[in-house]
């Protein structure tokens, strides 16, 4: 029983695509880190990973768009052998497009990984920074002993660079809460973590978003071990938001799998919500961007995540 379908028609919500404004590319499950709250169960010995082959497949048909923003997630996207040529090509088109890079920020410092944070300077590509915290003991909690001080070097890094002050090179950090609860205010949010990473640590960092955890795969089976996922599926479900509808980033990304396949999102890419011809799974070369537009998303409980309280997207909350 799809609960969510059901919501949107009692709310007389239809929930279809827009125009595409986002072309977003998980890369693959390997990182350099381990998360209690992944939705990708990404970590140090996934072997999925974005060959050449599909990348050329995926930026050749992206060059057939005018589809303005290519979304670069994972695991560590920086982690694919080649990110670099990624980037490279997509900077490449004509017109070139805006690059966005799904960071953990401590990748930057890795060995083998000097130069990263230049290149990504260099090519302009906007940093998306997850940071769930400005507390130590709860990032090191949510994201491994030692991550703090890592993103704080490597921010520090990034804002030597420009990020932050110089327009062209924006940096952004994402807030997820520790543990099954809704994020709380965003603006609120921001302001503290500007004054406190500032006055501690003389970070600077342009917006913070706010993500709801959604009960899917590695977050999801925290939740079952600690028989806290029906209360946290209640709670999304008691908080949905009709004004969310509008914003949430389905209705304007597609999002490609690292073997090219073809989804809503990239929650849905997890759960194998693949779009579909018929019995035929659909990668992202089989299709025409124009038929996309006005295409009924493919929905499931989880959704209730995006679309509670202040909702919940890959820019934060929605309302």
């Amino acid at each position: 029983m799809n609960r969510f379908a059901g919501k949107l028609t009692e709310h007389s919500l239809p929930l279809r695509h827009t125009r595409t404004q986002v072309l977003q590319i998980n890369v693959g499950k390997l990182c350099n880190l381990t998360c209690v709250h992944c939705h990708v169960n990404a970590g140090p010995k996934r072997k999925e990973i974005i060959t050449r082959e599909t990348v050329d497949r995926v930026v050749d048909w992206l060059a057939k768009t005018d589809i303005p923003t290519v979304d670069l997630t994972g695991g560590a996207p920086e982690m694919i052998p080649d990110f670099r040529y990624l980037v490279e090509r997509v900077k490449s088109l004509t017109p070139s497009r805006h690059v966005m890079d799904r960071c953990n920020l401590t990748i930057l410092l890795e060995p083998g990984y000097e130069g990263y944070a230049e290149f990504l300077a260099k090519h302009r590509v906007e940093i998306v920074a997850s940071m769930p915290c400005y507390s130590p003991d709860n990032v090191n909690a949510q994201r491994g002993d030692g991550v703090f001080d890592g993103s704080i070097k490597a921010l520090q890094l990034l804002n030597s660079l420009g990020y932050a002050t110089d327009p062209e090179l924006p940096l952004h950090l994402v807030y997820n809460p520790n543990g099954a609860f809704l994020p709380g205010p965003q603006a609120e949010l921001e302001a503290d973590y500007k004054q406190e990473l500032r006055e501690h640590f003389g970070i600077e960092f342009n917006s913070l978003y706010t993500i709801t955890n959604l009960p899917v795969s590695r977050f999801a089976s925290y939740l079952k071990n600690n028989n806290k996922l029906a209360d946290y599926m209640q709670l999304l479900m008691e908080n949905f938001n009709a004004s969310t509808i509008d914003g949430l980033m389905c209705r304007n990304t597609i999002n490609v799998s690292w073997q090219g396949e073809v989804f809503d999102c990239d929650f849905n890419q997890m759960l194998k919500m693949q779009w579909r011809d018929g019995d035929r799974g659909l990668h992202l070369w089989d299709i025409d961007p124009a038929d996309v537009e006005n295409r009924e998303i493919l929905t499931a409980d989880h959704c209730f995540g995006c679309t509670a309280g202040a909702g919940s997207s890959c820019g934060g909350s929605l309302v």
